[in-house]
């Protein structure tokens, strides 16, 4: 399948919305990592943004869990290392809180 030719205007476009998005994905995770917000709250999100953001960041944004204690919760909840947070199933999720006291 071929990519869509876009114009220079339209490719600008998408890359500045790509990084709003990067920057508010960072926020968040910065917001997890100094406990101003809650992995549960993450995890609970609707927001199409919060959605788009892989699990094991999420995960290593809790303060004190770095990549092996991510990654042993993912394996304890089932979950792949690639998996968003807009992709989960409530009993991932349910999984995961019950590991990170959510």
């Amino acid at each position: 399948m071929a990519l869509p030719v876009m114009t220079a205007e339209q490719r600008a476009e998408g890359l500045a919305k790509a990084a709003e998005t990067r920057k508010a994905q960072s926020e968040l995770l910065g917001k997890v990592k100094a406990g101003d917000v809650a992995l549960a709250e993450v995890l609970a999100s609707s927001d199409p943004t919060t959605g788009r953001i892989r699990v094991k960041r999420a995960i290593q944004a809790v303060p004190g869990v770095g990549p092996a204690k991510a990654a042993a919760a993912l394996d304890e909840a089932g979950i792949q290392e690639n998996r968003r947070v807009g992709g989960l199933t409530a009993g991932q999720r349910e999984r995961l809180l019950a590991q990170f006291g959510g």
